[in-house]
């Protein structure tokens, strides 16, 4: 399938200069040449109009859904409302496992220990193995005695919620029985949100925007004069839990007004907030600001910044300024890049999957596309302590590289660059050369003590596949200033890679082996040898770093020789196995991801059995437990079905009707059982990726019920 989109009004224009200099020369081949755009510029009407797209998706309430908070953003900086555009209804929300939180890329704070300071790995007891005739120390367990440490760890660095903007009436919270009439509509295609509700009988209604150039929220608030309502700006101490936010701890914090300028201060962490616009916050109950309505109307801009320097340097914002530039921003989202149209389509459940993808590409642009990798939950609110996770990095985010926005993925591969070292010292820490990339971290790269993350190993090549995905959509001198500027990420992540395999002298194999924890989280160790999704993916990241090296003029011969040497794929019966020390895979491991079927697909070109596949799907068909999957797994699972041509059973893995694959109103992937996770960005991001390999794979159903439009791709299939 092309992939490729034209400019409708530069064909035209071009066609009319040929033309003209047709009439002027009597040059017949400008005049066949003009004839030929025209009837390409006919052809183009056929363009998906993005606008309409994306517009007939926009998430609309009717009532208070405490699953469905809408969020607001730019990729470093989220605000998430409820019904009201606002957070009115903070408490119910939370109480519903679905936090209102402000959250932004560079919000950190540190909780001072005990003794007024921070911990390290260095104050860490390991957890020591003896295995392959060497040992390693890997920040494990929970040891008695260490707790602290091991737990101050966990939690620290953490985002936080910023502030919280509501509405009070008569100076007390507003409860949800007291909201009626509500009818509130997100534009998909402007970024704007309209609210409007009754507060015991004063109609109200809200506009909420989010700038994309900037951190700053607009807010239009217009009620009945001589209302009883106030609008509130209220400042949390920081936590690591999911709402990000500590209320009770007034003494831990201060906010300090000066003019417009709000300072904030926590332990060590600061930042500022700002207010633009004629109307006057006034010093309210500590760490809170209010704002009367008794005129029915107000009109401001919030701009939130890490830094006093941001704060004073700042260009002047207001509402109406905020509200063009986030149009301006998002139209632009929608216009540049991929768009698939399921208009056309008579197959029943199209629109829903149009639906999902759509608000998926809006909410990984909020969520997935800043400075820093993301957390699971993105800006919405804390997951994990509010670290993010780099073996879901490529899971959220690599999409963009394949919808033709490679630059929303680039802008947080920079960071790998910043903890490079940290990474070297991660793998160094066991005897290994090159980079070890970390599992759970905060932006200062240290990596977090757990059971399972310091003992996974597949977020490794991931770094490699993201830079494959970007240099492949990129030509000539940029794609070579792209390789040459990305060679030290290449380079190091492959030496890992390269030393982590270890030659088995029996077999004469390189062995991924123990200590190690599959992508299927339920095996021990000790015992997990040769994984079969790790061994495919190290498989494809040492063949792509070789393929560098030699387009680059660099040395990759000891990448290829191991590459080339690996074990085979663990496979009993036909089946794949979840590793190679586990023959009952199928009898006790039947539950979580069955990753043993994600090295077909996801993986570019690679060549083991589709026989094999298609076996191992059939019974993982049979016997999993669905229920306990994740809503990344469906997308995987999809890629692999196409990958072996059965199209129709990829789509209907895409649209499963299960708890973890749930897409609720505003587009989130709720992790319905869980109460951590009302959002759940890995998901969003895989169906992009899966949708854009069965594109490029011809992965619908060809029964003419899927008669899809797509443009402005770019994979290499």
């Amino acid at each position: 399938m092309p992939f490729l989109s034209y400019d409708i009004d530069y064909l035209l224009q071009t066609a009319i200069v040929y033309l003209l200099i047709t009439i002027t020369s009597n040059n017949t081949a400008f005049f066949i040449k003009a004839c030929t755009l025209i009837q390409q510029q006919l052809e183009m009407k056929t363009l998906i109009d993005r606008k309409e797209l994306a517009r007939r998706h926009n998430p609309v309430l009717t009532e208070i859904d405490l699953e469905s908070p809408i969020s607001l953003g730019n990729g470093n900086f989220a605000f998430t409302a409820d019904v009201t555009g606002l957070q009115t209804l903070y408490h119910e929300y939370d109480k519903a496992h679905a936090p209102l939180c402000t959250m932004s890329q560079w919000g950190w704070h540190s909780k001072p220990n005990r003794h007024g300071g921070k911990y390290t790995l260095d104050d860490l007891q390991m957890t020591e193995y003896d295995l392959n005739g060497r040992k390693y120390r890997y920040a494990v367990e929970r040891k008695p005695g260490n707790e602290e440490v091991y737990d101050w760890l966990r939690h620290n660095p953490h985002k936080f919620n910023l502030a919280k903007i509501s509405l009070s009436r008569n100076g007390k919270a507003i409860q949800a029985s007291e909201i009626s009439e509500v009818r509130q509509e997100l534009d998909l295609y402007s970024g704007i949100l309209r609210s409007s509700f009754n507060v015991l009988g004063d109609q109200v209604s809200v506009v909420t925007a989010c700038a994309q150039s900037a951190d700053v929220l607009g807010f239009h608030v217009t009620c009945p004069a001589g209302s009883k309502l106030d609008i509130e700006i209220s400042f949390p101490y920081a936590s690591h839990e999911t709402n990000g936010s500590h209320w009770a701890n007034p003494e831990g914090h201060t906010t300090e007004i000066d003019g417009s300028i709000i300072k904030r201060k926590l332990d060590e962490d600061r930042y500022l907030v700002r207010v633009f616009g004629e109307d006057l916050f006034v010093p309210g109950a500590k760490h809170t600001l209010s704002l009367a309505l008794d005129r029915g109307e107000a009109k401001f801009a919030l701009g939130f910044f890490e830094n006093e320097t941001g704060a004073q340097d700042a260009s002047a914002w207001d509402f109406d300024k905020v509200v063009a530039d986030a149009a301006e921003g998002w139209a632009a989202y929608w216009q540049k890049g991929a768009a698939v149209d399921f208009s056309s389509c008579t197959e029943p459940r199209a629109m829903e999957l149009e639906r999902r993808i759509v608000l998926s590409q809006y909410l990984t642009a909020v969520h997935s596309a800043g400075d820093l990798p993301p957390q699971e939950t993105g800006l919405m609110c804390n997951s994990w302590y509010g670290k993010f996770h780099l073996e879901m990095h490529f899971i959220h985010s690599a999409q963009f590289a394949l919808w033709g926005r490679g630059e929303w993925l680039e802008r947080s591969l920079a960071w790998y660059f910043e903890i490079l070292d940290k990474a070297k010292e991660n793998a160094a820490r066991n005897g290994y050369k090159g980079a070890r990339w970390p599992k759970m971290i905060s932006y200062n790269g240290e990596e977090s003590p757990s059971p399972i993350g310091t003992l996974l190993i597949w977020q490794q090549p991931h770094v490699i596949h993201m830079l494959e995905l970007l240099r492949a959509a990129k030509q000539g001198k940029e794609r070579e200033a792209f390789m040459e500027k990305c060679w030290p990420l290449m380079k190091e992540t492959a030496d890992f890679m390269e030393d982590f395999a270890q030659l088995n002298p029996k077999t004469g194999k390189y062995d991924l082996s123990m200590p190690l924890i599959p992508a299927q989280e339920e095996h021990k160790p000790e015992i997990t040898k040769n994984p079969t999704f790790e061994l495919a993916y190290w498989r494809f990241g040492l063949h792509t770093a070789a393929a560098w090296a030699k387009e680059l003029n660099h040395d990759g011969s000891m990448w290829t020789r191991v590459c080339e040497g690996l074990a085979e794929l663990p496979i009993k019966d036909g089946l794949y196995l979840a590793h190679e020390n586990c023959p009952d895979t199928f009898e006790h491991f039947n539950r979580d991801h069955p990753s043993m079927l994600f090295g077909y697909g996801f993986i570019p070109n690679e060549p083991d059995r589709p026989d094999a596949v298609a076996k191992t799907y059939e019974k993982v068909k049979r016997i999993w437990d669905f229920s306990t999957m994740w809503g990344w797994d469906f997308a995987f699972i999809a890629m692999a079905l196409t990958a072996i041509g059965r199209r129709e059973e990829a789509v209907d893995m895409l649209l499963m009707e299960t708890a973890k694959n749930s897409y609720v109103a505003s587009g989130n992937n709720y992790q319905k059982g869980r109460t951590d996770l009302p959002l759940y960005l890995p998901g969003n991001g895989s169906l992009l990726f899966a949708v854009a390999v069965m594109l490029a794979n011809n992965g619908f159903p060809q029964d003419g019920g899927w008669e899809v439009r797509a443009e402005g791709f770019s994979f290499s299939a």
